[in-house]
């Protein structure tokens, strides 16, 4: 089912961002050239195709919006690649999650993504001024996510336990403060690794144990403790 969004003339977009530059970068995430496998899930294809990844960046880099690349969005951070938010967001959609938390708001593009496949999203973002600036366009794409500026390696654990977790950056291995705040059942996916090379991994909790499962090689920005305005 596609996504219903509110969208304005400024988020459907023309020429170089027009519903028919996104259609081609939805065919790219399904045909399977990248290296990680083709995305296959038709709710997150949906997603793609409908949010405004436009609105996401720098007006100076909208003409590179639809393109299956990571963007700059400042204060050294990056808006992730399309494919790794589908891969993301498709790996947590298997195990047919109700609530999400997401580490690392950053533009606040993978919250939207995630909203619009259905899911009810917790996002936690350090840098104040970047919370800011997502919250604004998710207000404008009339999405209801709920979003905190805190330390990301904290999680949030009023809300907790989730059925879903999604990290944003990158850590040397998985945090276990935020392996505590997923439900049994639930999944958790993040990138862990240095500067020098990162896998994205997902892990499952079971019952009786945790299932941990590699995904693909990625490059994220690092996961920092602290805050930032």
């Amino acid at each position: 089912m596609t996504p219903r969004l509110r969208l304005s003339p400024e988020a459907v977009g023309s020429g170089m961002t027009s519903q028919r530059v996104r259609d081609r970068l939805v065919d790219r995430l399904r045909d399977g050239a990248h290296s990680g496998g083709g995305i296959g899930d038709e709710r997150v294809l949906n997603a793609v195709r409908v949010v405004p990844r436009h609105l996401f960046i720098d007006e100076a880099l909208a003409s590179r919006a639809y393109e299956d690349t990571a963007l700059p969005i400042g204060h050294g951070q990056t808006i992730s690649q399309p494919w790794v938010v589908a891969r993301m967001t498709e790996a947590v959609l298997q195990v047919a999650p109700k609530t999400v938390l997401e580490v690392g708001t950053g533009s606040g593009y993978q919250a939207a993504i995630l909203a619009a496949v259905g899911l009810e999203v917790f996002t936690v973002e350090r840098i104040g001024d970047l919370l800011r600036q997502a919250r604004k366009r998710l207000r404008q794409l009339g999405m209801n996510v709920r979003s905190k500026h805190d330390d990301g390696r904290i999680g949030w654990p009023e809300h907790g336990p989730y059925d879903a977790i999604v990290v944003t950056a990158a850590a040397p291995a998985l945090v276990e403060a935020l392996i505590g705040q997923l439900a049994v059942g639930g999944r958790l996916v993040a990138p862990v690794g240095g500067p020098g090379g990162q896998v994205l991994l997902q892990l499952t909790r079971q019952a009786d144990g945790i299932v941990q499962e590699e995904l693909a090689p990625v490059s994220f920005v690092p996961l920092l403790s602290g805050m930032l305005d």
